[in-house]
């Protein structure tokens, strides 16, 4: 899957300044809220549940500039990891973006499930990072977010069949129409994850509950990343 796809991408975009924070949770507490045809992926057993706040940045089509106003924004995503006939993605129970016409044309176009929300990040050290959230989009389950983190020591890079590996090197996605009759894959391309230890010193979301699901139980896994430079093709029917 690290392979780059063959064709023409779609978009071009940078990601960086992530924080990644996994839970481990059963398989069938998160099987129910996915389409039918789509498995949750597992590792040792156990499914992993995740919230991962970021900047995207420089975004834009292959063929024309970022366009001001509408290139840098945050995100924030609520995620699990699935496979289809073999194929290993990342399903979003939720992205929450600060930028109105990113997440319209996410939700029309891509059938990507994106909320607006307000958002600030701030970087008062070049280690630290203060992040925090609220959902704003209409008539949908309000929830809000805030995390500290210190970015720490570099990792060596995932090895295939590691649990950082199976984590965050995911190079296609899936969604679904509203009816969940209909599924999609979009593949994506970038260099592996340069990934660092973190520490967090603040954190308190509503995010998981706002999706029906329960609070997950211990203390997170955490990695910070990027940046990465990433592409992203058309997404297809399968």
């Amino acid at each position: 899957m690290r392979k780059r796809p063959a064709g023409t991408p779609l978009l071009r975009q940078e990601w960086s300044d992530l924080l990644f924070m996994h839970w481990a949770v059963p398989a069938e507490l998160l099987q129910p809220h996915l389409p039918p045809r789509l498995q949750i992926d597992t590792h040792d057993g156990m499914a992993w549940l995740a919230i991962v706040p970021f900047r995207m940045s420089d975004v834009r089509t292959r063929f024309t500039p970022p366009v001001p106003g509408a290139s840098e924004f945050l995100e924030l995503n609520v995620r699990t990891y699935v496979h289809l006939d073999g194929v290993p993605g990342v399903w979003f129970f939720s992205l929450d973006a600060t930028n109105p016409l990113a997440v319209w044309v996410a939700r029309t176009v891509f059938n990507l499930p994106y909320l607006r929300a307000t958002m600030h990040m701030e970087r008062p050290t070049a280690q630290l990072r203060q992040f925090r959230a609220k959902r704003t989009h209409p008539g949908v389950a309000p929830a809000a977010f805030r995390a500290t983190w210190n970015i720490m020591a570099p990792l060596p890079p995932a090895e295939p069949g590691s649990l950082a590996f199976f984590l965050t090197e995911r190079y296609c996605l899936y969604t679904s129409n509203k009816a969940q009759t209909k599924l999609y894959r979009g593949r994506i391309a970038h260099a592996p994850w340069p990934l660092f230890t973190a520490n967090v010193l603040h954190y308190e979301s509503s995010l998981i509950e706002s999706q029906d699901l329960p609070t997950p139980a211990g203390t997170p896994l955490l990695h910070a990343g990027g940046p990465v430079s990433v592409e992203l093709w058309p997404m297809q029917r399968v």
